[in-house]
């Protein structure tokens, strides 16, 4: 019996994949957690067999979460899931030992495909996922996307900037202050070579890699 994790803030998306594991045989579904934070608790006490880790989440997010659950139970094996199927992230999430990445657009048979490969010890990456990372050497300048240098939190941040946040909003989001939400601002435009909200989301944009998740 696999035991299987589920972790979104949204309840629509983690219980009508919680439903949709119920049927299958062979699968537990042990827990549904809402946050990165608590995703990193209910795996130490449940030691879930597979995690399904949304990766836009208030706090650490799925990202943050995925590197702390691999560092402290190293056989536990993590699909990350997106509204976005941009390159940056699956590599980011991989990189951070995620075992697969998946499209919360998924269809169901994917979705257990994913999870029975992964089982296996095997990756599994979402097929459009999978053929713009392939293609993304063919990139307009021939360069991969510039937010690739941002950190993890950094990353966090111009997401929410090109969804419009306030930073207020972005504070309360990420559980920081106003202040660091400015310091983070800083950095990032420092590191892209921007000035300004604008030019960020122009840049987001181009490279079709933020947006909702």
């Amino acid at each position: 019996m696999l035991k299987v994790l589920i972790v979104d803030d949204h309840d629509v998306v983690s219980h009508g994949i919680s439903r949709v594991l119920q049927d299958v045989k062979g699968v537990e579904v042990v827990a549904v957690v809402h946050s990165g934070e608590d995703a990193i608790i209910q795996s130490k006490a449940l030691l879930p067999d597979i995690i399904l880790m949304d990766v836009h989440m208030p706090g650490i997010g799925g990202l943050g979460a995925t590197k702390e659950i691999k560092r402290i139970l190293p056989k536990t094996k993590i699909i990350a899931l997106s509204a976005l199927d941009d390159n940056l992230y699956p590599v980011k999430l991989l990189e951070a030992g995620a075992s697969g990445y998946l499209t919360k657009g998924t269809n169901t048979s994917e979705l257990l495909e994913a999870i029975q490969m992964v089982a296996k010890g095997e990756h599994y990456i979402s097929k459009t996922v999978a053929q713009k990372m392939a293609l993304s050497k063919f990139s307009i300048d021939g360069q991969g996307s510039p937010l690739g240098q941002l950190s993890d939190r950094e990353l966090q941040v111009a997401q929410m900037i090109v969804d419009c946040k306030k930073s207020n909003e972005i504070a309360e989001h990420l559980n920081v202050s106003p202040k660091t939400v400015s310091t983070y601002r800083t950095r990032i435009f420092t590191k892209l070579s921007i000035e300004s909200d604008v030019e960020l989301i122009h840049l987001a944009v181009r490279y079709n890699v933020l947006g909702m998740g």
